[in-house]
C-alpha cells in the first residue's frame, strides 16, 4: 500500500511540475492566457501558443525523459553491481558519447548527425569495455574486471575528447564542444523525442522484466545460481539495456551528471530495495528532479546556466544529505 501511494504521489507531483514549468520562463504568460492555451491548444495569442507548445513543452518533455532515463539506468546498474555508488557512466558511455559528439562537431556535421555520432560513441565505449573485460577475465561475469575496464575505456575516450578540443577552432568549434559537454536541454525539439522515447521503451522493458532477478542478485551470485538464474545473461541484458537508454538521452542532452547516481538513492530511501518498485519510482523521481533543476537553470539568472552545472552544484550537497539520512545498508 505504501509503495502504491508513493508511486501515485510521484506521478501527481510530476504532472503538477510539468504544468508549473510551462508557465516558468522569461516570456511572461498570464494565467488566463495560459489556461486558454492549455484548454484550446492555441489560445487567443499565437505567441503564447508558440512559447508553450513549440519551445517549452519539448524542453519539459525532454527533461522528464532524460532525467527518468538516467535515473532508471542508474538504479539498474546499482542493483546489478550491488553498489550504490555506481552511476550510468560506469562503463564509459558518457565519455564515448562525448567523443562522438565532439568528433561530429569538429567535422561540422549537422545536429542530427551529432546526435547519431554521440549515440554510436556511447555504445562503442560500452562494447569496448565489455570486450576488454572478457579478454582480461576468465569469468565473463567478473564485476571487478568489468568496472576496471569501464574506467580504462572512459579514460581513453576522455583523452580523445581533450584531443578533439585541442584540435578545434577556438573561435567556433571549441565553444560548441564545451557547451555540449556541459549538458543542456535548450536545443531539444519535439522531433527529437519520438526516437529517444522509442529507445527508452526498448531498454526499459527488459529492465522491468528482470527487476525480480535484480532482487535475487542482491543476495550474491551463489544464491542467484542456486535459484537457476543465469547471471551472465542477466548482467549482459542489464548492461545493454541501460547503456542503450543512457546513450540515447545523452545524444540529445549532452553530459548531465549526478541524476543517475542521486535519484536511485532517493527512491531506495522511499520504497526500499525492491527493484520492481524502485525502477519505476526512479524514473518518476528522475523526471521530477531534472525538470526542477532545469527550471532553476533557465529562470534564476539572466543568462541560462547549462543544466550539467546546476545538477552538480545542487546534487552534491543533496547527495550528502541523503547519505546522512539513508539507512546504513543502502
Amino acid at each position: 500500500m505504501k509503495n502504491i501511494l508513493v508511486l501515485s504521489a510521484s506521478v501527481a507531483v510530476l504532472l503538477l511540475l510539468v504544468a508549473f514549468s510551462l508557465s516558468v520562463g522569461r516570456y511572461p504568460v498570464s494565467l488566463p492566457s495560459f489556461i486558454s492555451a492549455i484548454m484550446t491548444g492555441s489560445g487567443h495569442d499565437p505567441a503564447v501558443a508558440t512559447v508553450l507548445f513549440s519551445i517549452r513543452l519539448p524542453r519539459i518533455l525532454g527533461a522528464v525523459i532524460v532525467g527518468g532515463a538516467l535515473s532508471l539506468a542508474g538504479a539498474a546498474y546499482q542493483g546489478m553491481f550491488r553498489n550504490p555508488m555506481v552511476s550510468p557512466d560506469i562503463l564509459g558511455v558518457s565519455a564515448g558519447a562525448g567523443f562522438g559528439a565532439a568528433l561530429a562537431i569538429l567535422l561540422s556535421w549537422p545536429i542530427l548527425f551529432v546526435q547519431a555520432s554521440a549515440f554510436a560513441g556511447g555504445l562503442v565505449a560500452v562494447f569496448l569495455a565489455i570486450t576488454v573485460s572478457r579478454a582480461a577475465s576468465k569469468r565473463h561475469e567478473g564485476i571487478l574486471v568489468l568496472v576496471l575496464s569501464g574506467i580504462v575505456i572512459s579514460a581513453v575516450f576522455t583523452a580523445l575528447i581533450s584531443l578533439m578540443k585541442y584540435a578545434a577552432d577556438p573561435e567556433s568549434k571549441l565553444p560548441t564542444i564545451t557547451y555540449w559537454l556541459m549538458g543542456s536541454l535548450a536545443d531539444i525539439r519535439m522531433s527529437d523525442l519520438p526516437a529517444v522515447a522509442a529507445v527508452l521503451a526498448a531498454g526499459a522493458l527488459p529492465l522491468m522484466l528482470l527487476s525480480w532477478r535484480l532482487n535475487v542478485l542482491s543476495f550474491g551470485d551463489d544464491e542467484a545460481r542456486s535459484l537457476g538464474i543465469d547471471i551472465s545473461v542477466v548482467r549482459f541484458t542489464v548492461i545493454v539495456s541501460a547503456s542503450l537508454i543512457t546513450a540515447s538521452v545523452i545524444s540529445v542532452s549532452g553530459l548531465i551528471g549526478w541524476i543517475g547516481l542521486l535519484v536511485p538513492h532517493a527512491a531506495r530511501l522511499l520504497v526500499g530495495p525492491d527493484h520492481r518498485v524502485q525502477l519505476p519510482l526512479s524514473f518518476l523521481l528522475g523526471g521530477i528532479f531534472l525538470l526542477f533543476f532545469d527550471n532553476l537553470s533557465r529562470a534564476l539568472f539572466p543568462v541560462e546556466i547549462p543544466i550539467g552545472i546546476v545538477t552538480a552544484l545542487v546534487g552534491a550537497p543533496f547527495f550528502i544529505a541523503l547519505l546522512k539520512f539513508s539507512p546504513r545498508q543502502s
